[in-house]
C-alpha cells in the first residue's frame, strides 16, 4: 500500500512539472479618433499575425485590451498600460515572467522594418516559452 501511494506521489509530482507554459501577448489600445484608430489597428493587426503565423500549436496565444474598458482596469495598472502598449507574459504556476515589447513595437512603426520587428518580436517571445 505504502509503494502504491509513493508511485501514485510521484506521478503527480511529474504531471505537475509538464504543465506547459503558456505565453500571452496583450496589445493595450484605446479608443482613438478615426485616422489614429487606423494606424493603431494596422499595428495590432501586424502583432497579432505575428503572433499567429509563428505560434500555432497554442503555447501562445494574442489578446486585445480595451484601456477604455474597466473589466481591464486591473490589466492597465498592473502593466502601466496607454494606446499600443505590448506586453508578452509567462506564467506557470509558480511565477510570472513579463517583457514590455513596447518600444520594439514603437520602433516598427518608426522605421516600418518589418523583417528586423519580426526577428526581435519573435526573439522574445520564444525566451518566454
Amino acid at each position: 500500500m505504502k509503494k502504491l501511494a509513493l508511485v501514485l506521489f510521484a506521478l503527480s509530482m511529474m504531471a505537475g512539472q509538464a504543465v506547459a507554459q503558456k505565453v500571452e501577448v496583450m496589445y493595450f489600445k484605446a479608443n482613438l479618433a478615426c485616422c489614429h484608430a487606423r494606424a493603431c489597428n494596422h499595428l495590432e493587426n501586424q502583432v497579432k499575425a505575428i503572433v499567429e503565423e509563428n505560434f500555432q500549436n497554442g503555447e501562445v496565444v494574442f489578446r486585445a485590451v480595451r484601456i477604455s474598458d474597466p473589466s481591464n482596469a486591473e490589466l492597465v495598472e498592473k502593466y502601466s498600460a496607454r494606446s499600443q502598449t505590448v506586453v508578452v507574459v509567462s506564467a506557470n504556476r509558480r511565477k510570472e515572467k513579463v517583457t514590455d515589447a513596447t518600444q520594439m513595437v514603437q520602433d516598427f512603426r518608426r522605421t516600418r522594418n518589418k523583417d528586423a520587428f519580426e526577428e526581435n518580436f519573435i526573439g522574445a517571445i520564444k525566451a518566454m516559452l
